[in-house]
């Protein structure tokens, strides 16, 4: 007796491990949400599982403040606010006696301005 090798050679190749869709996500949403996301894969001419795939490979999403970061912006805002005073104090003193005081001011400013720069 003959045994057959390659008994199914005609149909669909086999997929490799990476094209294989092994994982489920459900979610659930709201009616409005459902069919705002049937409208726009419809459009985009993709199924809707499509369409949130390719949502999701490109989006991108920004990180939260951290709690570092929240600091140097409660700083900054408190700067500001002696910024503020400065230029009511030059208004009714006169501008010389308070420029060193606003030099002062503006490299503490310029710092945290670099610092803040540099963690984003």
């Amino acid at each position: 007796m003959k045994t057959i090798k390659n008994r199914n050679t005609n149909g669909r190749p086999t997929k490799n491990l990476a094209e294989k869709k092994g994982y489920k996500v459900t979610i659930k949403m709201a009616t409005e949400d459902y069919y705002f996301l049937k409208t726009k894969a419809r459009s985009a001419g993709v199924n809707r599982c499509e369409f949130i795939r390719l949502c999701i490979r490109s989006s991108s999403v920004k990180q939260h403040l951290t709690l570092e970061q929240m600091g140097y912006i409660r700083q900054l805002s408190g700067m500001a606010n002696n910024v503020n005073q400065i230029a009511h104090k030059a208004n009714a003193a006169g501008y010389k006696e308070v420029h060193n005081h606003c030099l002062t001011l503006n490299k503490q400013l310029d710092n945290l301005i670099k610092i803040i720069e540099d963690d984003c």
